[in-house]
This record gives structure tokens, C-alpha cells and sequence, in this order.
């Protein structure tokens, strides 16, 4: 093989795996985001589940008025039957 197209070869290495690299970190900030985001708005009040209490997986232990009226509808009707 000639030393152009071994250089050719070797950039066009260099540049795949400068590009997988980059996407897997962007990948990784954008998962970061989201997490920092997550636990901002829990720590807000904030619901995280756009209003959606029974699917919401910190539906016990959320204190915001939504979900604790969803709770006592709940034990009302627990309660009923």
C-alpha cells in the first residue's frame, strides 16, 4: 500500500472515532441534563410526570397537592369497597 493511502486510511480512523467520541459524549451531557434536571424540579415541588400521579414512580412520597389528592381519592374509594 502506498504511504498516501495508509495516511488516507489512518485520518479517515482518526476522524470516525473523533466523531463516535464526541456523540457519545454529547450523549452523555445530554443524559447529565437530564438527570440535574429531574432532581432540580423534584427538589422545587415541581411535578415530573406532567400531572400524571398513579404511573409516577415518586408518587409515595410526593407532597404536592395534586398527588396527595389522588391519595385520599384513593383511600376513599379503598375505603368504599
Amino acid at each position: 500500500m502506498s504511504e498516501s493511502a495508509e495516511n488516507g486510511h489512518t485520518r479517515r480512523r482518526f476522524f470516525a472515532g473523533a466523531l463516535r467520541n464526541a456523540s457519545l459524549a454529547l450523549l452523555g451531557a445530554g443524559s447529565g441534563a437530564a438527570v440535574v434536571k429531574r432532581r432540580r424540579l423534584l427538589r422545587e415541588g415541581k411535578c415530573i410526570n406532567q400531572g400524571i400521579c398513579s404511573q409516577c414512580e415518586v408518587f409515595g412520597e410526593c407532597g404536592l397537592p395534586r398527588a396527595l389528592s389522588v391519595r385520599r381519592a384513593m383511600k376513599r374509594s379503598h375505603d368504599d369497597a
